[in-house]
């Protein structure tokens, strides 16, 4: 009577053991938590009086290396391409146009009219190829300085 009463106590132990175990690694699936905030500052507002009459877009692939030698034994090199797409904008700044009137003809004179310019540049960069040496790595200001020198 021993007996089957530590069997069927064993039997009940061992399915909320087991139980127990189910639920322990069911809830220990991997979860990803991604946040994202963004806050937009206003820095300057101004008025401008600007025409753009050419839009020109371009693109350019600029190749970064760095080699670095540790104690003329072990080089080590890191390598970045990134692809450059840009808008520039050219044209004219109207606030340089000298204007005056004549009440008598009712004309409006310009003079002065400038020359045309280049009145924006916007950028897009794409990074591709980013390969770290065994010694020689990324670091973030290294990406900060190669946005930099792209632009």
């Amino acid at each position: 009577m021993d007996n089957i009463f530590d069997t069927i106590l064993g039997l009940v132990l061992g399915a909320i053991g087991m139980y127990w175990l189910f639920n322990f690694f069911k809830g220990k699936k991997s979860k990803e938590i991604t946040t994202h905030q963004s806050t937009v500052l206003l820095e300057k507002m101004k008025s401008v009086c600007k025409l753009i009459s050419v839009e020109g877009e371009f693109a350019e692939i600029y190749k970064y290396e760095n080699v670095k030698d540790f104690m003329s034994l072990v080089s080590s090199k890191k390598k970045a391409l990134v692809v450059i797409k840009a808008k520039a904008h050219i044209g004219y700044d109207l606030s340089k146009i000298l204007m005056h009137a004549d009440e008598g003809k009712k004309t409006i004179i310009l003079d002065n009219f400038p020359q045309p310019e280049v009145l924006s540049i916007e950028p897009e960069l794409e990074f591709y190829d980013i390969k770290s040496g065994f010694f020689n790595f990324f670091a973030p200001d290294d990406l900060t300085k190669l946005n930099a020198e792209a632009k």
